[in-house]
């Protein structure tokens, strides 16, 4: 094929473009692979309204919870073929020199570029990716499955971890969707006792199929008052988007809690106690998606039938009307688009 299907943002806070494209040839140790899923991210949609401070440049394509197949590779390519299934993930690459690549920590590293938001995403029927920074897909993983785990699923499982959940301790999950129903079976993964709040019941409803010891709705039960009379919380995990539920995280700690914040509200300013903080010993974490080797983790966690990802197939001509889905909370987890 010379053409491909590919939705574009043609600029900022409009509504996406499904266009007929010339494939792209991979350049320099890049490979062209030609996308099987690619699942539908908040962060898709924060980049194209451009809600962060540092916003893409448009026309671009969206996407970095690909998963396809190789089709070809540039010059000095040469750790994937043609025929092998990978996975794009937000990191599209990073320098491999800095003092947080050498130390495993190269989704810090201030030069990397980010799929889908720096460079062309995976909302599209071919993707060129950096052939260092695709992961492979294991043959147990569906690309179904694998896409929502590229981005969704390694975000929160590096979330639970930098937390260092314990097995025997208690963790609260907030924001039971894409992201918080896999942050809930990785902290089960740990051996954790776990608490799921969201404002939703079917949220809920779907946290206790997926083993949630006690479920709370925040629009009706004060979470706070209900995790102390639970014991409380060793860790929390915040997935929502609202500075409101990352304090009542944080307030439903017990002494010498982690709190692991993940999602990213648009008004990102809340109001900790410095006194409680010190006294109890609690720390407030920032987690920020995860590196290859947590996305291989994942993807053989997945792989041992350790986790279940909740998702529904969508066409990429129904971009406009899937970011619609999710922006009003009708989506139970995850979006994929097939191809």
């Amino acid at each position: 094929m010379t053409t491909m299907k590919a939705a574009v943002v043609p600029e900022l806070g409009a509504k996406l473009e499904i266009q007929e494209l010339t494939v792209p040839e991979p350049g320099p140790g890049q490979v062209l692979v030609k996308i099987e899923a690619s699942g539908l991210c908040h962060t898709d949609i924060h980049a194209a309204y451009g809600d962060w401070p540092v916003k893409p440049n448009p026309p671009f394509i969206p996407g970095h919870e690909g998963v396809g197949v190789v089709t070809a590779t540039g010059p000095g390519a040469t750790l994937h073929k043609p025929g092998d299934r990978v996975a794009i993930a937000w990191l599209g690459s990073a320098c491999g020199h800095c003092r947080h690549c050498v130390a495993g920590w190269e989704t810090l590293c201030e030069a990397q570029q980010n799929s889908g938001y720096s460079v062309n995403g995976t909302y599209a029927e071919y993707a060129v990716a950096d052939d260092r920074y695709v992961v492979d897909v294991p043959e147990e993983v569906s690309s179904f499955d694998g896409a929502p785990l590229t981005c969704a699923g390694v975000t929160t499982f590096k979330a639970v971890k930098v937390a260092q959940l314990q097995p025997g301790e208690t963790a609260s999950i907030v924001g039971i969707g894409g992201l918080g129903h896999l942050a809930l079976q990785y902290a089960r993964v740990l051996g954790a006792r776990v608490i799921a709040v969201d404002v939703e019941d079917a949220k809920l409803d779907l946290a206790r199929a997926l083993g949630a010891d006690l479920t709370i709705n925040a629009r009706t039960t004060d979470p706070v008052q209900a995790i102390a009379e639970y014991g409380g919380a060793d860790v929390a995990v915040v997935t929502a988007a609202s500075p409101r539920t990352f304090e009542q995280a944080y307030a439903s700690l017990r002494r010498g809690g982690r709190l692991s914040c993940v999602g990213l509200p648009a008004d990102d300013k809340i109001t900790i106690s410095v006194f409680d903080t010190v006294l109890s010993g609690k720390k407030i974490i920032g987690s920020i998606v995860g590196t290859r080797k947590d996305l291989v983790d994942v993807f053989a966690l997945h792989a041992a039938g350790r986790t279940k990802v909740i998702v529904e197939p969508r066409q990429l001509e129904d971009v406009n009307a899937c970011f619609d889905e999710v922006l009003a909370g009708h989506v139970p987890a995850r979006l994929v688009f097939t191809f």
